[in-house]
C-alpha cells in the first residue's frame, strides 16, 4: 500500500480554564522531563508556563507537547513570543498551520484553525485543520489493511513490559492500542504538531507527545533500561534513514526495533517517499527478522502467526516488515493487539452508510480498497442484537469475527 504522504481512553469535551490549558498552553509538565534541547544538547528546563529553556533559547509546550522541531526557528521564535504574552491559543494557531516538507495540499485559514482549537470531534477537526488525504487516512486508519498487518506484527512482537517509543507516530494510533492494553510507559514523536494534538486530543491523551525531526538529533533521552522502538508506514519517507535506524537501535538498547511497511522500490506502483529495495531495508538492521507486510494483513484476518521470510522470498512484496530482534515464543491472551479488548464498546465501521461500504475518497479507494474488499463486504445487515452486544463489549463469536474484519471498530469517545 502507498501510503498518503507526510503522515504517519478519551472523555467528553472540556470546558473552563483547565480545559483551555490542556487545549492549548499549559505548564511544562511531567512529559518534558528528560528531554534535551536538539539545538545544543542541553538538558531542558521549564522557564516559565509553557517555555523550556536550554541556556540558548527557549522551546515552547503548547496541549503539553514540546515541540523541539529544528530548522523553523522563525516558528519557534513566534511560538515563544506567544507564550511570552499569555497567548497560548495563538502560539497553538502558528503550530498547528505547520506542516512537513512532504505536504503539497493548501493551507488551512487563520479562521478555520482557530474554530479547531474548539473542535468537538477528530473529523471535524482534521477538516478544519485542512488535512485533505492525511485526515481521510487518519479517521480511517482503523480499516485499512496496513493498520492490520501492524497489529499482526505487534500481537507477534510485543513490547511487552519495555517502555515504547514510536516514531513518526502520527496521531497516535498505535499509542492508543498499548495504552487500551495496559501500557503505560508510551511516548510519540512526529515532526507535525498538528498530528500530535490530534493525539493529544482525540486519540491517546494519556501518551507522552514530542514534536521534533527524527532525522535530526533526538530530544529525548534514552532509559535506563531497554526500550521498544517502532516506526510504522513512515521510515520510507525520510531521508538519512541509517541514522534513524542508528539511533533507534542506541535508545532501544537491546529491547527491539519494529519497522513496519517499508516500500519495495522493485515493485512498480504510485511514488511515495524514499523507499529501498529489500536488500537496502535489509542492509539498515543486519539480521532481522523479515515479514511481507500483506502476510502480516493475512494473518491479522485468519488470527494465525505470520511467517517470516527470507531475502529471496521478499523480491516482489510492495511492502516489508523488520523486526530487529526473534519473536518470543507465541502468546496471544485477551488483550493481544490484533484482538479486540474485552469490554471495550464497538462501533459499526463509519465506511458503511445505511449498511452500504463507501469509500472516504478516491485515494483511500486506489490506495487500500483493493485489500480491503478481502474483508470489508459491500453491504452488512447488523442486527439489533449484535449491535447491543457489541456496543457493551460482549466479544460473542459473531462480534469478534466482525471486529476483526473491521465491521466493527473500536473508535475514539470524540472520532
Amino acid at each position: 500500500m502507498r501510503g498518503p504522504a507526510g503522515h504517519a481512553a478519551t472523555g467528553n469535551a472540556t470546558a473552563g480554564p483547565a480545559a483551555a490549558e490542556e487545549r492549548t498552553g499549559g505548564a511544562a509538565g511531567p512529559g518534558t522531563a528528560g528531554l534535551v534541547s536538539p539545538g545544543n544538547g542541553a538538558p531542558l528546563r521549564a522557564c516559565g508556563p509553557g517555555l523550556l529553556s536550554d541556556g540558548e533559547r527557549r522551546w515552547p509546550v503548547v496541549a503539553g507537547i514540546p515541540w523541539l522541531r529544528t530548522g523553523r526557528e522563525e516558528l519557534r521564535r513566534r511560538a515563544v513570543r506567544r507564550i511570552e504574552e499569555g497567548d497560548p491559543d495563538g502560539a497553538a494557531l502558528v503550530l498547528l498551520a505547520d506542516t512537513d516538507d512532504w505536504w503539497d495540499g493548501p493551507a488551512p485559514s487563520l479562521g478555520d484553525v482557530r474554530t479547531a482549537l474548539r473542535s468537538a470531534t477528530l473529523r471535524e477537526a482534521v477538516t478544519l485543520l485542512g488535512m485533505g488525504r492525511v485526515g481521510a487516512y487518519f479517521l480511517h486508519r482503523w480499516s485499512d489493511p496496513t493498520w492490520l498487518a501492524v497489529l499482526a506484527l505487534t500481537a507477534r512482537h510485543s513490547p511487552g513490559g519495555l517502555p515504547v517509543l514510536e516514531l513518526a507516530c502520527g496521531a497516535g494510533h498505535l499509542l492508543r492500542e498499548l495504552r487500551l492494553r495496559g501500557h503505560r510507559d508510551v511516548t510519540g514523536i512526529d515532526v507535525v504538531f498538528a498530528k500530535l494534538w490530534l493525539a493529544r486530543r482525540f486519540v491517546v491523551p494519556g501518551a507522552r507527545l514530542v514534536c521534533a525531526d527524527v532525522t535530526a538529533p533526538w530530544p529525548l533521552r534514552p532509559p535506563d533500561r531497554p526500550a521498544y522502538v517502532a516506526c510504522h508506514d513512515a521510515l520510507y519517507f525520510l531521508p538519512r534513514k541509517e541514522e534513524v535506524v542508528r539511533r533507534a537501535l542506541a535508545y532501544a538498547g537491546g529491547g527491539g526495533v519494529v519497522l513496519g511497511h517499508c516500500h519495495n522500490s522493485l515493485v512498480d506502483g504510485p511514488t511515495a517517499g524514499l523507499p529501498l529495495d529489500p536488500a537496502g531495508w535489509r542492509a539498515l538492521l543486519p539480521g532481522a527478522v523479515c515479514y511481507d507486510d500483506a502476510d502480516l494483513t493475512r494473518a491479522a484476518l485468519d488470527g494465525t502467526l505470520p511467517r517470516s521470510q527470507g531475502a529471496g522470498e521478499l523480491a516482489g512484496c510492495e511492502a516489508m516488515a523488520l523486526v530487529s530482534i526473534p519473536p518470543p515464543p507465541p502468546v496471544r491472551g485477551p488483550l493481544s493487539p490484533d484482538r479486540p479488548v474485552p469490554g471495550r464498546s464497538l462501533r459499526p465501521n463509519p465506511l458503511y452508510h445505511d449498511g452500504l461500504l463507501r469509500w472516504p475518497g478516491e485515494r483511500w479507494r486506489d490506495e487500500y480498497g483493493p485489500a480491503a474488499r478481502t474483508y470489508l463486504p459491500d453491504r452488512v445487515d447488523l442486527s439489533p442484537a449484535l449491535l447491543a452486544d457489541a456496543r457493551a463489549g460482549r466479544l460473542t463469536p459473531q462480534v469478534a469475527d466482525l471486529a476483526r474484519r473491521r465491521v466493527l471498530v473500536d473508535l475514539p469517545e470524540r472520532w
